[in-house]
């Protein structure tokens, strides 16, 4: 149907919309009678050929939600991150145990991608497993309303969002599906893997070899495209993804701070009071990476480049040791039974 682009008017105007009750009051006009979305329309018709009045059509039909602005606002008093607090939402009896029913369902799918893709099937399991509990949860906004809500909408993130949009009505062209109705999250992220639409185009395979590239109604193709975005981005088959560790003096701090992309090598890590509970190579990249707890003692994790790698999905360490520890537990139960 139409696809999405960077004018330079869109960002003007978001450079004048500098806060979600300005944003709001600018939604009160139909997107497809708003000047942004228009001169958004021309260059989608320019750059990619659609037909401008099937993208009015479109755009007349998409809905403001002001509930996924806020959802998306950072609160103003940033609370302190709790690495307890997050992992307690992923690491529970349930997602374990529904994490070995779907490895079990889904085993001949995990084996093909792990051969093809050489990521292994518990770190797939527990990717799908924290974005969607097993594509239970995919969300319930019209894919169209969250990307036009934050493209036009949301200033801080207007340029990203106008690229996803631009990707999702690309997508939806090519692919022949319904652009309004199709549902993800507030973000705009689609199906049992919780792709954007430009992860979508680029890294989505055919895995169940239906011909379609279906993330949201095939787990197969899901758990294909999921190892397929991880080895793009550098997975390496056989390597390690973090170990634990132990922290002692003050010299730790500067592999802290160095941040989260390996720069480190693991035969250095004793000269800066850190040993690891793993074995690597000497030369091995890696990071120290500190998962903290108010008012707890930190948790500390020698990260490699797969650690890295489970950041590009999603650019939290929280996140990636939360994924690590539900690959293990999924992995350790599923070979006890």
């Amino acid at each position: 149907m139409s696809r999405s682009g960077r004018c330079l008017a869109c960002i003007v105007l978001a450079l004048a919309l500098s806060s979600p009750m300005r944003a709001a009051a600018g939604a009160a006009t139909p997107y497809a009678g708003r000047r942004d979305v228009r001169d958004f329309i021309a260059e989608m018709v320019h750059k990619h050929g659609f037909v401008k009045d099937e993208l009015r059509t479109l755009f007349a039909r998409a809905r403001f939600q002001p509930s996924i602005i806020t959802a998306i606002t950072p609160p103003t008093e940033p609370r302190a991150k709790s690495w307890q607090a997050y992992r307690a939402l992923f690491l529970t009896p349930e997602r374990i145990d529904a994490g070995i029913a779907f490895r079990e369902q889904q085993r001949a799918a995990l084996a093909q991608a792990a051969a093809l893709y050489g990521v292994p099937e518990e770190i797939i399991v527990a990717i799908i497993g924290v974005e969607t509990v097993y594509g239970r949860n995919t969300g319930s906004y019209r894919v169209i309303d969250a990307l036009s809500t934050l493209a036009f909408d949301y200033p801080p993130r207007a340029e990203f969002f106008r690229g996803e949009l631009e990707n999702f009505l690309l997508y939806a062209r090519d692919a022949g599906i319904d652009t309004l109705a199709l549902k993800g999250s507030y973000a705009g992220a689609i199906g049992i893997p919780q792709f954007m639409p430009g992860s979508y185009r680029r890294y989505a395979v055919d895995l169940d070899g239906d011909g379609k590239q279906d993330l949201s109604g095939s787990f197969a193709d899901a758990i294909g495209s999921v190892a397929n975005f991880l080895k793009a981005h550098g997975w390496e088959t056989g390597q390690p993804v973090a170990y634990r560790a132990q922290v002692q003096g003050e010299k730790f701090r500067r592999l802290v701070d160095a941040g989260i992309k390996p720069a480190y090598r693991y035969g250095d890590l004793a000269n800066f009071g850190v040993s690891a509970a793993g074995e690597a190579k000497a030369d091995a990249a890696c990071a120290l990476i500190e998962l903290t707890t108010p008012d707890e003692p930190s948790e500390y994790l020698v990260g490699f480049t797969n650690f890295y790698v489970l950041t590009r999905y999603n650019r939290s360490s929280m996140y990636a040791a939360a994924v690590l520890e539900l690959a293990q537990a999924v992995k350790l139960d599923d070979q006890t039974k």
